[in-house]
């Protein structure tokens, strides 16, 4: 697949429950795609089906060969409650039920969701050998596993057939506060996976508005995050918008993800990305960070 540089995460589609935000996140699909986003990313998790099924709206007045589809399998969960389930049935019937939902056909890429919240060792000898068979059938294309964790992701391609994993999803680890996803670039690139990275705002972090009061990250980094924020309001530069220009300029990840049901923010970070980068600006935000640089937290 030869995916653009800046790909759609669907997931904020799956937070519009009234009709006018409905058909504004729809139309945010097709501002990204009319400008040239051909790489599209959700999971059944999103909101409970909401976000593919808002999503799969958008997409029957989109021609097929205008975009890439990625979802994902494993990872499901309704009124804030999580649930897992990687069996091979259940991840099989996942394929199918969100091609119904998605309106389409064909999955370009199907993906193991998170999968530090499986059994390693299931995802290995039961969860992808049912989504290779699919490849073999051609009702997918490419299969794929995605974790905010790199070293799962990692170990899982050591313990499968060459060629199984073709794709990697990682989040929250290349960005303005975390490049640790460069210590595995070429690992990847040895064993022919493509990289996609998702969250170049490092899901609020990197924002004026700051981290939401559900972030899971450290106090001290939330703090180096906004001093940094403080900072580029001085030098009237959006810390979005270097966020967004940094994750976007290694040439060995193939795209990065950010996601927005709003279509004037969807032109606006598209508008980010075709402008330099201010080099000496990271330097100094990545100086003000400091020691909070690859500082971790837990998925939840």
């Amino acid at each position: 697949m030869r995916v653009s540089n800046l790909g759609f995460g669907a997931s904020s589609l799956g937070g519009v429950f009234h009709d006018i935000r409905e058909a504004e996140g729809i139309k945010a699909v097709h501002t990204a795609v009319d400008n040239g986003i051909n790489f599209i990313d959700v999971s059944p998790y999103y909101g409970h089906y909401k976000a593919e099924t808002v999503l799969g709206k958008a997409l029957k007045e989109i021609p097929r060969d205008k975009y890439y589809l990625s979802t994902k399998v494993g990872r499901y969960g309704k009124d804030g409650v999580n649930t897992w389930d990687y069996s091979a049935k259940r991840v099989t019937d996942s394929v199918y039920e969100s091609m119904e939902r998605l309106n389409i056909g064909h999955i370009d890429l199907i993906n193991v969701h998170d999968v530090e919240f499986a059994d390693l060792n299931q995802v290995v000898n039961e969860t992808l050998p049912a989504l290779v068979a699919l490849r073999d059938k051609g009702v997918v294309s490419h299969v794929g596993i995605t974790d905010l964790q790199p070293e799962n992701l990692k170990w899982v391609i050591e313990h499968v057939p060459a060629g199984t994993v073709e794709a990697v999803l990682n989040f929250c680890h290349y960005s303005l506060n975390d490049e640790m996803l460069t210590d595995y670039l070429d690992f990847f690139e040895a064993n022919n996976v493509g990289v996609i990275n998702a969250s170049p705002f490092s899901m609020g972090l990197l924002s004026q508005r700051g981290a939401p009061d559900w972030h899971p990250a450290p106090e001290a980094l939330k703090a180096a995050c906004k001093r940094a924020a403080e900072y580029c309001n001085t030098k009237n530069y959006p810390i979005e918008k270097l966020a967004i220009q940094y994750s976007t300029s290694n040439p060995r990840i193939a795209t990065t993800l950010f996601s927005s049901a709003n279509p004037a923010n969807v032109l606006k970070n598209i508008g980010y990305v075709n402008e330099p980068m201010d080099e000496q600006l990271v330097k100094d935000v990545q100086e003000i960070i400091g020691d909070q640089m690859r500082v971790r937290w837990a998925n939840t």
